[in-house]
């Protein structure tokens, strides 16, 4: 399938490499003319329209909102999302509890390995960036070490961090947003309860780069069965895009539901 719409990506706005001034290029590179910018728990500080025209390509104020639901924490994804009061105040204090996480977490590692860590304790800060920074410090730890030792969900210098409930969470979407997606469905724990909340959503993320085999016949079962739309992409927090994503006519349905690009 040729990709047309990468509708997952990330930039440096939280854990991933792609500033927005890089998007343009990156997307001419991975052959996407629409590009959708869903950091974490962030509205990109740097688009001020829900969709916007840079330099050719069609970008698209999104999120990735983590919630807390009965059986685990899901990902949503919110597409041409216009920043409500509600919203804004919700983000402002999920940022405040990651810079603070972080902090915590850092502190942690650096007494365990006696190493002081470069970390920037800003919005968008998350475990990403404290591994970053110990893979570039003095300690003997890559990356990959930082969370299987020390920083991963069962590691002795982990902080939880305090998420939204599914229903705040979709209220908020919902009133921001004209599409709210499940992300990434096969990397929950218990898929099916994720695909539970597909009557309460508008999308799912159809395509998507697992690293396992995954049962694309019943994602396309609750797609029809709610009359959903399919989302898709990537997932970078490189400078790659367009590995996944949505063909010409399945972003054309998306489209029909974002307001006009600006630009």
């Amino acid at each position: 399938m040729d990709v047309a719409a990468d509708l997952h990506v990330h930039t440096t706005a939280s854990d991933g490499r792609l500033t927005l001034s890089d998007l343009p290029a990156a997307a001419r590179r991975g052959g996407v003319d629409a590009v959708a910018v869903t950091d974490h728990d962030r509205l990109h500080p740097g688009l001020d329209a829900p969709v916007t025209t840079l330099d050719g390509v069609t970008v698209i104020r999104g999120i990735e909102l983590q919630v807390e639901t009965a059986t685990g924490r899901v990902d949503l994804l919110g597409y041409g999302v216009e920043e409500t009061p509600a919203l804004r105040a919700a983000l402002d204090r999920i940022q405040t509890d990651r810079v603070e996480r972080a902090r915590r977490m850092a502190g942690r590692v650096e007494e365990r390995l006696g190493v002081d860590l470069d970390v920037s304790f800003e919005p968008g800060v998350g475990r990403p960036h404290v591994a970053r920074a110990v893979d570039e410090s003095e300690a003997d730890c890559d990356y990959a070490g930082a969370f299987d030792r020390f920083i991963g969900d069962d590691g002795p210098c982990y902080v939880s961090r305090e998420v939204p409930s599914v229903e705040r969470g979709l209220d908020l979407l919902s009133d921001a947003s004209p599409v709210v997606s499940l992300a990434h469905p096969f990397r929950y724990a218990d898929t099916e309860a994720a695909l539970d909340l597909a009557a309460d959503l508008d999308a799912v993320e159809r395509y998507y780069p697992y690293d396992r085999p995954v049962d694309e016949a019943r994602l396309d079962e609750v797609i029809e069965a709610h009359d959903l739309l399919a989302t898709g992409g990537s997932d970078a927090h490189d400078r790659r895009l367009g590995i996944t994503g949505l063909s010409t006519t399945a972003y054309a349905r998306v489209a029909s539901r974002l307001p006009d690009a600006q630009g």
